[in-house]
């Protein structure tokens, strides 16, 4: 078969599968081309989650009419002044966008310079079918109808509405989270769903676009490392979800999804978090362009950097660090469900009073208004104090009380924020009193994570001690797991892990951590070895110790169902205070909570 030049119309198809994989691809295209016109307010109407149509309208440069007709064609593009393409600073500088969806679907295109007529071009499928004057603010509105309609191989991999609107949305939120000074509007089947003003601060908009208690339960990030800066906002370890959709990652104001950054943040909440919990993070990581590649994906939303090491080492560390700073804390205030739990129950009517007493009364019949009052004579009473004493309950009856009594004052806020102890309830949770509510901690969980930092000071800035196998442990994984297994020998060695390799499909492992005591050498070398694939060096290995570490630190810790002493709890009080990530255990759940006493009031109707 002879080769062929192909025509045009399917260059453009080919070009569109790869830019245009669906609607939510098309609406971030087109959002793009807004910003990077400087528009202040840019208005999305969606219908049938885009399958239908998509609108997009900005208040823009705009653009004239022999501007729009080269805006059409392919690799036309006004973003790259020159031929430097890695100076680029634009979001969009391919050219392809416009002519690649005006090849699989109907676009209409309108547009207008300041002091300019306004144009209009309308290309269905990639064919010019009418274009004239139109009447419009300047700036541009572009619409698309049909998305697929005459590419059905194509249409019918699309999923259903709800689940396409979810992506657009989704891909306009990442947009205006990166341009917290440029305004957003989404409207999907005529309902506004939403609308964000321009002009606002990094967190407000973050919070915004994500959930609005974030503020309360996140840490700031500012990090400066030479020319490269990481910006943004992480949510306590405590406030988490379930899977990782409010993950936010951004290189120099470009959305992104890229493997190393999602990798590094893992690695920084690597013994926070369960394996299956995820942080909300808006993380923006600003570069010099020569030393990111942006030009590596027809989409733009993965980017390869010339040093990698520094990047994942300035996130792991940088977030560790600013984790450390708020150690103690945890998500301040319980979930609005947990206080809605605290129900008023309904008051018993209250059996009349001399029902109590009448058996033991010298008038069993006497009426309610004479036991106090003055037709009770001194004997009478005198009588009914002696009787009121045989109405004890059974001791098997009472409440468990502690029997120490805690008197100590509240300690002041900003030296002891969780306060002084005052009780236990169920063996499992402190109760202690703050300067400025009720502080519940889990004895458990608290301890548990005590443990493990302990465990982590003794690895830190030196190696960690090895303990020799009587027998040496023979562990057969396949022959690449080996050979990455015996380029790091060395750097496992500096961990406590002496290994060397046992034929070609097989090492031996001669030693292991001593801190871990007794344990599975055969899981602890596999792992480490899939660590090793996965990140193709040891960065891993020391989080996976740590991961091992929590699991011994669990076992080592104070069990819930243990009775402590007021002075025990107090000095769990206060070591968690001074213990960084003390807010959260080893698997990310809360080890205190806070009920402030405007809370406490309003249980109760004061407020």
């Amino acid at each position: 078969m002879s080769i062929r030049r192909l025509p045009e119309k399917l260059v453009n198809r080919i070009a569109a599968g790869e830019v245009v994989e669906r609607p939510a691809a098309a609406l971030k295209e087109l959002v793009e081309n807004a910003i990077d016109a400087r528009a202040t307010r840019i208005s999305v109407r969606i219908a049938e989650g885009g399958i239908s149509r998509l609108e997009v309208e900005d208040d823009g440069c705009g653009m004239t009419a022999a501007d729009m007709a080269l805006a059409l064609e392919r690799h036309a593009t006004s973003k790259l002044p020159d031929d430097a393409i890695e100076d680029v600073t634009t979001l969009g500088f391919r050219g392809e966008a416009l002519p690649s969806i005006a090849s699989v679907a109907r676009l209409t295109l309108e547009s207008r310079i300041a002091g300019g007529d306004g144009w209009r071009r309308v290309v269905d499928n990639g064919t010019v079918i009418a274009e004239g004057p139109a009447a419009l603010a300047k700036g541009t509105r572009v619409v698309v109808e049909d998305l697929f309609a005459r590419v059905p191989a194509r249409r019918k991999f699309l999923r259903s509405g709800r689940s396409e609107y979810a992506a657009c949305l989704d891909v306009v939120k990442r947009l205006a989270m990166a341009r917290p000074d440029v305004g957003f509007t989404v409207e999907h089947d005529g309902r506004r769903v939403l609308d964000v003003q321009g002009g606002q601060d990094q967190l407000s908009r973050v919070a915004a676009l994500t959930q609005r208690d974030l503020a309360a339960n996140s840490i700031g990030v500012d990090i400066d490392r030479g020319e490269v800066h990481l910006g943004g906002v992480i949510s306590l370890p405590t406030y988490n979800r379930g899977i990782a959709d409010h993950q936010y990652l951004f290189v120099n104001g470009r959305p992104v999804k890229d493997r190393l950054l999602v990798g590094a943040l893992r690695g920084a909440y690597a013994d926070l978090l369960a394996r299956d919990r995820h942080p909300v993070v808006a993380l923006f990581l600003d570069v010099p362009t020569s030393e990111v590649d942006v030009n590596v994906h027809p989409a733009k939303t993965e980017v390869r950097f010339r040093d990698p090491q520094l990047v994942r080492g300035m996130i792991v560390g940088g977030l560790r660090r600013a984790l450390d700073e708020h150690g103690f804390r945890s998500v301040q205030r319980p979930a609005e469900a947990a206080l809605a739990a605290w129900q008023q129950e309904p008051v018993a009517p209250q059996p009349p009073v001399p029902t109590l007493f009448a058996a033991h009364l010298p008038y069993p019949h006497a009426p309610a208004t004479h036991l106090f009052g003055a037709e009770d004579d001194p004997a009478t009473l005198a009588l009914l104090r002696d009787r009121v004493v045989d109405f004890a309950p059974p001791r098997d009856a009472l409440p468990m009380g502690r029997a120490e009594a805690a008197t100590a004052p509240v300690p002041g806020g900003e030296a002891h924020p969780l306060g002084i102890a005052r009780g236990q309830i169920a063996r499992t949770y402190i109760v202690a009193e703050a300067e400025d509510g009720l502080v519940i901690v889990d004895q458990h969980a608290a301890h548990e994570r005590l443990v493990l930092e302990q465990l982590r000071r003794g690895m830190g800035g030196q190696a960690v001690p090895s303990q020799g196998l009587l027998l040496p442990e023979v562990v057969e994984l396949d022959e690449p797991a080996c050979d990455r297994l015996e380029a790091a020998a060395a750097q496992l060695a500096a961990l406590g892990v002496e290994l060397e390799r046992f034929g070609p499909a097989a090492v031996m492992v001669r030693a292991t951590p001593a801190m871990l005591g007794a344990i599975d050498c055969r899981k602890l070398v596999t792992d480490i070895a899939d660590d090793l694939a996965g990140y193709d060096a040891a960065l891993g290995l020391s989080e996976k110790l740590e991961l091992v570490a929590a699991t011994m630190a669990c076992h080592g810790s104070v069990r819930a169902g243990r009775t402590l002493s007021v002075a025990e709890m107090n000095a769990l009080l206060r070591t968690m205070e001074v213990t960084p990530h003390s807010g959260q255990c080893n698997h990310g759940r809360p080890t205190w909570v806070k009920l402030a006493m405007d809370d406490v009031e309003k249980l109760f109707g004061r407020k």
